[in-house]
Parts: structure tokens; C-alpha cells; sequence
């Protein structure tokens, strides 16, 4: 569904994307994981026609992104990290103004606009400014507004970055139940428990690579199933992986008066393993 093909993206010498390749099958749930800087904003605004690579190029079902592919675009929701939204419209009025810069009838868009704030929950907040509601609750909106052209793709850029968790799990069983419905899915996020629950496939970005891309189980089993987390007398803390949880114990035994514990391993510890930095 989606080729990315050798895609570089340069801002006066300094590459934000390098020379990436990756395909996305129809019907999937990919998150592409990585620090802040990492290239994913970047990477989003090239599939969505906002930049232009400097190299490479990308396709969407066939045809190639581009800013005057409106073919394309009819394809694709987006919601971008920060508001759009109208904010002297009601969430109503957002859904139907985006309605109208897609050109759809009034009789197909008032049908949508009805149908969308039923699946987001929103008929409590349908005449309510958009300035006035709750951050998860503006989220939910941009959602729904990204899926006003019936998109069989939709990206998704920090999705869930600023709001409660509440409102963030709330989020992840809207989006589930999209993929489930069959609209492919691809966001970024900083939050490891986002990709782990969400994604069957995760891609790991850093310095404008991706440098793993798999499922997260896969992901976790190649490092390991536990971790061993010490504290170092040099003020450090320090991570060891084993396969099992003999294995841990036997090498903790060995700290001697250390401060340890032994835990599930999990992405960040992955991502940490290959990059010796957090997610954040």
C-alpha cells in the first residue's frame, strides 16, 4: 500500500531522514518509535505531501506523493501534532468544515459528520466551541475530522502527547477498533507502552534511520525476556538481559550489596540496548 523508497530529507546540510526504506501492507498497524529528533515528524510530513524529499520517493497504492496529487490525498487522513482545529467552530462545525474542503454533498457529509461523532463519543460536546473542550477530547475531534473522506490510511504524529491517561486509552480503543475495520495505520510516538499495545509492527528512528523494524514481540525476544536493573557504585544505572529468570537471579546473586531488580523486559530496554539513550 505504502513504498518509501531511499527517502532522504536535508534542511541546509543537516539530514533530518536518511536514505530510508520501508513498506507498509494494507492493514497495518505501524509505529514508528524514536526520541524527539529523531526524523519521524519529518518522515510523516513527506508521506502526507507536506515536504518534498530531497532524494527518493514515495508511493502511495501505485501512484507517487506529491503536493498536486489530490488522487492520493482523497486516500489519506491526517492528524497532526498540533491543533488544527477551527477554534471559533463547535466540534459540529469543525467535521462539516472539513467536509467541505473535501467537496463531499451535504447529503453524504451529514450522514458522515453523525456517524463520527457517535464512534468518537462527541454527542456531549457536538455545540461546544472546539477551544473549550479538553485536550482528549480535542484529540478525539481531530481524529474524526481526519476521517471525514472515508481515508483507507491515516497517519498520526504524537497522537496522544499532552493528555491524561484516560484519555490517551481512550484513544487506543478508537484506533484499534479503525484497524480493525481495515484502515491502515501508521503514527509516531515517544510513549513505549503506546507502540507495545497498539502496533504489530514497530520501527525503531534515531538520527533519521530506522534502524529495526519488526513486531514488538520479536523485538523483545531477540534481546531477551528479562532484565536485570543495577545500580553501579560509579552512580550508574546499568541493564543486563537474560532469557530466563534463572539466569537473572544467578547473575543478580552476583551484585553483591547492590541495588537491583529484576523485571519483564520491555521496547525501551531494546531501544536503549541499540541507542544507550531513553525514548523521550
Amino acid at each position: 500500500m505504502i513504498e518509501i523508497k531511499n527517502v532522504t530529507k536535508k534542511f541546509d546540510g543537516f539530514v533530518a531522514v536518511d536514505s530510508i526504506d520501508l513498506d507498509i501492507n494494507n492493514g497495518d498497524f505501524i509505529g514508528l518509535l524514536g526520541p524527539n529528533g529523531a526524523g519521524k515528524t519529518t518522515l510523516i510530513k513527506m508521506l502526507t505531501a507536506l515536504l518534498k524529499p530531497t532524494k527518493g520517493k514515495i508511493y502511495i497504492e501505485g501512484k507517487e506523493v506529491g503536493r498536486n496529487n489530490n488522487q492520493v490525498k482523497r486516500k489519506i487522513g491526517v492528524v497532526p501534532q498540533h491543533m488544527n482545529l477551527e477554534k471559533e467552530l463547535t466540534a459540529y462545525e469543525n467535521l462539516v468544515f472539513a467536509a467541505k474542503l473535501f467537496k463531499l454533498r451535504k447529503k453524504d457529509y451529514k450522514l458522515k459528520v453523525e456517524e463520527l461523532i457517535d464512534f468518537m463519543e462527541l454527542e456531549d460536546y457536538r455545540n461546544k466551541l472546539s477551544q473549550e473542550l479538553s485536550g482528549g477530547i480535542q484529540r478525539r475531534l481531530m481524529i474524526a475530522k481526519a476521517l471525514i473522506n472515508n481515508p483507507s490510511i491515516i497517519f498520526l504524529d504524537e497522537p496522544t502527547v499532552g493528555i491524561d491517561i484516560n484519555a490517551r486509552r481512550k484513544i487506543w480503543d478508537i484506533l484499534k477498533t479503525m484497524n480493525k475495520n481495515g484502515i491502515t495505520i501508521l503514527l509516531t510516538t515517544h510513549y513505549i507502552e503506546e507502540a507495545e499495545t497498539l502496533c504489530d509492527r514497530v520501527c525503531f528512528m534515531d538520527k533519521g534511520t530506522i534502524f529495526k523494524d519488526d513486531s514488538p514481540s520479536n523485538l523483545k525476544n531477540e534481546l531477551g525476556k528479562y532484565t536485570v536493573e543495577y545500580f553501579t557504585e560509579e552512580s550508574m544505572t546499568m541493564y543486563r538481559y537474560f532469557q530466563n529468570r534463572k539466569s537473572a537471579i544467578e547473575f543478580a546473586n552476583t551484585l553483591d550489596d547492590k541495588e537491583f531488580s529484576i523485571r519483564e523486559l520491555t521496547l525501551e530496554d531494546v531501544f536503549y540496548n541499540y541507542t544507550n539513550r531513553k525514548v523521550i
